[in-house]
């Protein structure tokens, strides 16, 4: 583990959204890292994208398949 200096203002901040998202101050942290890190990577995506993008990931087992839900075209639909 490295230690790092933060300043009060970003630890303080850290603490606020960490409680209201059930995560500890140094977990807030690594999340708002982990996204600046992709939106620097990919200036192009939107960040809810990016956000969206990595709570799937989060909720998915590693090696799990994506399930489709199916769903029936409506009668006004020809398949060509």
């Amino acid at each position: 583990m490295t230690t790092v200096n933060l300043s009060n203002e970003l630890v303080s901040d850290a603490k606020k959204y960490a409680n209201v998202y059930s995560r500890s101050t140094p977990k807030q942290i690594e999340y708002w890292a982990k996204i600046g890190k992709v939106v620097e990577e990919n200036p192009d995506i939107p960040y809810t994208f990016i956000q969206e993008a990595l709570l799937s990931m989060e909720d998915s087992e590693p090696g799990t398949p994506y399930k489709f839900t199916e769903i029936e075209s409506p009668e006004w639909y020809e398949n060509p």
